[in-house]
């Protein structure tokens, strides 16, 4: 023991010694005279006894020793001493029982809330073990958004873990670009977001979050949990994305069409700048380009610029990228450039035959994960299925047109004939109606306009047997009557013939005239320049192979000069809701208001006018003819404003005569060029005179005659700039004459029509007369 401890030893026994002789004294002192005084004294020194921290064994022993005494004094003459003194004792242990049920009510209390304060703690520990050990990512919000709280797994989604928080609005994973938070409320809410990973990855969230008060404070907090989405969103936009694609392209039915939709969609869904298209006609001969992106640089990169066939090929590194592409496996995809981390496009085949191939070029370098090379390999193979099968449709619709083009008629035609044809089937374009122009050896010419019953390849086979019988029938010199009755028993004989509907006609040009007989077809319509159409209802009777007919009627009507002519099939006039009436009286207008226009342009207006919204649901053939028009003569005064009249004059009655507009051009200038002529050179020395121009046709030829009477100046040997009008009239006809007499100039010029060509590689739909 120290000598600091021996010191508070004594100074211990020293305040113990002093409290037992003043409790001796009092207690001596309250034994001899009882009173309420001393037991007041005997409660103060057991205050006294718990400050100075007497032990109640030494307070009590003391208190024996001094009992016992008083007890044995010979002084002692009150009986009732132990009682006094067992009081006295009482009322001095009073205080300390009082301190004593006190401290042991605080340390019952501190032990409660220490065994509180553990199992909250433990409790705590248990919560966050319980929150760490989630898959899924936890978080605690604050009312203002402030996130406060995370668990691990959520650092590791979204690279913001707990040693990070709290987190403000804006969250720092937010993209830039992305929507706002839904308000959460007071409900649970479900939510699907993309946020930007700590690595600058793009990952798409399922956050589901539950609202709670707190009670101490009566404030409302947010709970939730995030949880990987990104392969679901991902496989999801790659459905979305060939659906899309799927779409836009399903209607096309050639390799154009294609391109020109899909590669747009291509472009968008791949998120890249430009995308280019290189399709290989021929192995040695050039590439067609299709592109989809911007035009110049500086316009924007994802504009909804529609994707075209450019005339000039790709610069040589994208045509030297595209040719290796094009000889890579089906199905193949490579990234640009070819072992780097940051890739600049794409390359990829398209199609199995090795003559396409497409090129994407991304906006600025970017990782492809194996999520972008699994989208962008769906969408190249949807583009390639979809190239294939517009291939197979221009396979099958070159064949097609191939067929219906050998059954239907000639590819040459008359001149001031226009034909049509457009079937109800796309894209095949094949069917049962047809028609037929046929040039005979008197000068006359025999019209077929038919319709087989039913549609497609079947209604097309008998269609050619039909139509190859009645070309045959007119060129044996058969007229409409007697060809009807004779097809009457061809028609027996083919399956699937009965009840076809036939107009056959004949018409002679020259003289005017139009013989013609109807097998339950459609009457033709008949317009007079000027005047409304009428119906041709002669010679009708029942169509082919329905009853045997002993014979055929047939009709003859006049054509008037510049009258126009149209046959048609059922298809053009019968709709459902629609008066057929009303179709003949809507066709019987257009050609009133169509005497100046030329055959393919009357049958244009034709079709435009009858149209259906949704397009003809029927086969349609049509022929249009005009008869030449009365012959043209002007006399008008020599003068120099009268030229522009008679250009105005001579351009319409060429229309009406059905002369190509390039062939009208030419020669109303080298009219205008010999009345020019006239007007400067004929009358120099005369008063001024007159000129007449003269304009007449036939089935073939055009003849124009300009005369005046007057006397033409001699031809310099050198006419320099001017005077060169005559090499012109002779350039632009097929010949020219040019007779001086004493009466005056004759000028006459000619030119033979030509015969109308359909180009075979152009689709039979709209084929007429070229402008």
């Amino acid at each position: 023991m120290t000598m600091a401890d021996g010191e508070r030893s004594d100074d211990a026994g020293a305040v113990l010694t002093a409290f037992l002789d003043d409790y001796a004294a009092v207690l001596r002192r309250h034994l001899a005279a009882p009173e309420q005084g001393g037991l007041g004294e005997g409660y103060e020194l057991g205050r006294r006894a718990l400050v100075e921290r007497i032990s109640l064994l030494d307070l009590t022993e003391n208190h024996y020793r001094v009992a016992q005494a008083a007890q044995r004094s010979p002084d002692a003459r009150d009986q009732r001493i132990a009682e006094n003194a067992l009081e006295f004792l009482l009322q001095t242990l009073a205080a300390l029982d009082i301190a004593t049920r006190g401290y042991l009510d605080g340390t019952k209390r501190y032990e409660q809330q220490r065994t509180r304060a553990d199992d909250l703690a433990g409790r705590d520990a248990f919560r966050t073990a319980l929150v760490e050990s989630l898959q899924d990512g936890f978080f605690v919000a604050e009312a203002n958004g402030t996130i406060v709280e995370v668990n691990s797994a959520f650092g590791a989604l979204t690279g913001y873990g707990p040693g990070d928080v709290p987190f403000a609005l804006p969250h720092p994973w937010s993209p830039p670009d992305s929507p706002r938070y839904p308000d959460l409320g007071t409900e649970s809410l479900r939510w699907v977001m993309p946020v930007q990973h700590r690595d600058g990855r793009k990952v798409w969230l399922a956050v589901s979050t539950s609202s709670l008060v707190k009670p101490e404070h009566d404030e409302r907090i947010f709970v939730g949990t995030i949880r990987d989405v990104t392969a679901e969103h991902d496989a999801q936009a790659r459905d979305q994305a060939a659906s899309r694609l799927a779409t836009a392209v399903g209607a096309a039915t050639s390799v154009a069409e294609v391109l020109a939709v899909g590669l747009d969609e291509l472009r968008r869904t791949a998120g890249a700048a430009a995308a280019v298209v290189a399709v290989w006609p021929a192995r040695t001969a050039e590439p067609e380009i299709y592109t989809s992106g911007p035009d110049r640089p500086d316009e924007d990169e994802f504009a909804e610029v529609p994707a075209r066939a450019v005339p000039d090929g790709p610069d040589r590194e994208t045509r030297a990228l595209l040719e290796r592409a094009r000889r890579r496996p089906p199905r193949s995809l490579q990234v640009l450039p070819d072992g780097l981390d940051s890739a600049a496009g794409i390359v990829a085949p398209l199609g199995e035959t090795g003559d396409a191939a497409l090129l994407l070029r991304f906006a600025a370098p970017r990782v492809v994960a194996a999520a972008d090379r699994t989208l962008f390999s769906l969408l190249v193979g949807h583009l390639s299925l979809a190239m294939q099968r517009a291939r197979n449709f221009d396979q099958a619709r070159a064949t097609s047109l191939t067929l219906q083009r050998a059954m239907l008629g000639p590819i040459e035609l008359p001149p001031r004939f226009s034909v049509h044809y457009e079937p109800a089937l796309p894209p095949l374009e094949i069917g049962g109606d047809w028609y037929d122009v046929v040039p005979l050896r008197d000068g006359t010419i025999g019209v077929v306009v038919g319709d087989c019953v039913g549609r497609g390849l079947s209604a097309a086979v008998v269609m050619g047997q039909l139509r190859t019988a009645a070309r045959a029938l007119l060129l044996r010199g058969a007229g409409p009557a007697q060809l009807l009755a004779e097809l009457d028993t061809v028609a027996a004989r083919i399956p699937g013939a009965m009840c076809t509907t036939v107009c056959a006609a004949v018409l002679d040009p020259v003289r005017g005239v139009l013989r013609y007989s109807s097998a339950g077809h459609m009457p033709p319509i008949l317009a007079d320049v000027g005047e409304v159409g009428r119906l041709l209802e002669g010679g009708r009777a029942v169509p082919l192979a329905t009853f045997d007919m002993p014979r055929r009627p047939e009709a003859t009507t006049a054509l008037p000069p510049g009258a126009t002519l149209v046959l048609f099939t059922d298809g053009l006039v019968e709709r459902k809701g629609v008066d057929i009436d009303d179709s003949f009286a809507q066709i019987a207008d257009v050609l009133a208001g169509t005497p100046g226009r030329l055959p393919r342009e009357v049958a244009d207006a034709v079709l435009s006018r009858l149209r259906p919204a949704a397009g003809y649901d029927d086969d349609v053939a049509m022929v249009v003819y005009r008869q030449p028009p009365a012959p043209l003569l002007l006399d008008v005064p020599a003068a120099a404003e009268q030229l522009t009249v008679l250009r105005r004059t001579l351009k319409a009655w060429f229309a009406a005569a059905a002369v190509p507009h390039d062939l009208a051009a030419d020669l109303v200038a080298a009219a205008n060029e010999a009345c020019s002529n006239s007007v400067e050179h004929a009358y120099l020395h005369k008063r001024p005179g007159r000129v007449v121009l003269a304009a007449e046709c036939d089935t073939e030829t055009v003849v124009i005659v300009v005369r005046d009477d007057g006397d033409w100046k001699p031809r310099a040997a050198d006419p320099g700039y001017r005077g060169r009008g005559i090499e012109m009239m002779k350039a632009l006809t097929e010949d020219v004459e040019i007779e001086h007499t004493e009466a005056g100039t004759r000028v006459r010029m000619w030119v033979t029509l030509p015969a109308i060509t359909f180009p075979t590689a152009n689709p039979i739909r709209s084929a007429g007369q070229p402008a």
